[in-house]
């Protein structure tokens, strides 16, 4: 077919505006007729040691997509779903994170689960000018200009679990955790937080993730007698950590055990009849009585299944998708500065309740909920937190 003048003209404009942009900002929103679906990437664990909590925060994101596009999608465009499986493996999240931002040029990415696979990823982010929402409660310490973060910060769930269990189980501690960044950090904040509350820690101890073996420690716990044990063990070695302190007669009824790792959605794991009496402090549980939560809890079963449970993590990856979604909507643009720039004090009624991202630091104002496992695995909530502030870098 013979070009005309003006289709080499249009042609050459073309590539010359392609040439002089900065590698990452080209993307599948860059020439996209308006019709043309818009892709966004998942990227989280569906296999390995981490999938027992990230395959149920995939569902949620897909969920959230699904009911997008069911009411027009974004901007007029339905979005596209390219779902990446991290397979527990840093190095393959990085990869798979890459893949997603330069082959796949999707405008924004929902994924990661544990920090050390967010901070695998983060580089290649902010290299190639990708957009992440990270849905997992963390140690702060962090801020990117590339991710926004929609879990609580240590200042939000860590220091109130804290407060709460000096307050009313006594404040003698036993902290133990998987061997990452996420537990040793949030227990480099908790130790002061102990301190200053007139506490004292009797005892720390780590493990590798993935873990099944933790005789050793339970006798280090027997031995030194926490008024609490505070939690931050991470994915299915959870399994075997509630059965082994069951087996040596640690329960959650005769023993302040709180778990900031472990939600609804693992019990099932877990088994329940290991979680019982077991506390646990998040910004979401299942429990939470609104005519939001209920909404969300029942297209999610309607979904995936009446025997499928939620928590946080899984809300918090729902809302994501969701505060993307106005934040495109209010720039009128899928570029990833001009959806950032939207989003300072962005608004949102989600299932966990109202909650604003901050103007600076990329993270949600959220409530703390403290509550206790019962036997169906669910969760009765014992106390409920204010609003707080997201401080990512606080002064220990």
């Amino acid at each position: 077919m013979t070009k005309t003048r003006r289709d080499f003209i249009k042609t050459s404009l073309a590539v010359a505006v392609a040439s002089a942009m900065p590698a990452g900002l080209l993307s599948s929103t860059s020439f996209a007729a308006a019709s043309d679906p818009v892709k966004v990437g998942i990227l989280h664990s569906l296999t390995g040691s981490i999938a027992i909590a990230e395959v149920g925060v995939a569902d949620a994101e897909k969920l959230a997509i699904e009911e997008i596009n069911a009411a027009g999608g974004v901007l007029g465009r339905q979005i596209e779903v390219v779902q990446e499986d991290g397979a527990s493996d840093n190095p393959v999240f990085a990869e798979k994170a890459q893949k997603l931002l330069v082959s796949d040029k999707v405008a924004a990415v929902f994924g990661c689960y544990t920090s050390a696979s967010r901070k695998a990823v983060l580089p290649v982010f902010e290299r190639y000018k990708g957009l992440l929402y990270y849905p997992t409660h963390d140690e702060g310490l962090e801020f990117s200009n590339n991710i926004m973060y929609t879990g609580a910060d240590a200042v939000q769930s860590a220091i109130p679990a804290i407060q709460w269990l000096a307050e009313n189980k006594g404040k003698t501690f036993f902290l133990i955790g998987s061997d990452f960044i996420y537990p040793r950090t949030t227990n480099r904040i908790a130790r002061p937080t102990i301190a200053k509350l007139g506490g004292t820690v009797v005892g720390e101890d780590y493990f590798p993730l993935g873990s099944t073996e933790f005789s050793s420690v339970i006798n280090k716990i027997k031995a030194a007698k926490p008024d609490a044990i505070l939690s931050t063990i991470v994915g299915d070695s959870n399994v075997s950590f509630y059965k082994q302190l069951n087996s040596a007669g640690i329960t959650g009824d005769n023993q302040a055990i709180l778990a900031l790792a472990v939600s609804e959605e693992e019990a099932i794991g877990i088994g329940r009849e290991n979680l019982v009496g077991v506390h646990s402090c998040m910004g979401y549980f299942q429990s939470i009585d609104s005519p939001e939560n209920q909404k969300f809890v029942a297209a999610f079963k309607a979904r995936y299944g009446a025997d499928r449970v939620l928590g946080d993590t899984m809300a918090a990856a729902y809302a994501s998708v969701f505060l993307w979604k106005l934040a495109v909507e209010k720039a009128g643009s899928f570029d990833v500065p001009q959806v950032v720039a939207a989003s300072s004090n962005l608004e949102y009624t989600a299932p966990e309740g109202q909650v604003r991202l901050h103007a600076s630091n990329h993270r949600l104002w959220k409530h703390a909920r403290i509550g206790k496992f019962k036997p169906d695995g669910q969760i009765d909530i014992l106390f409920e937190s204010p609003l707080i502030e997201p401080n990512p870098f606080p002064k220990l």
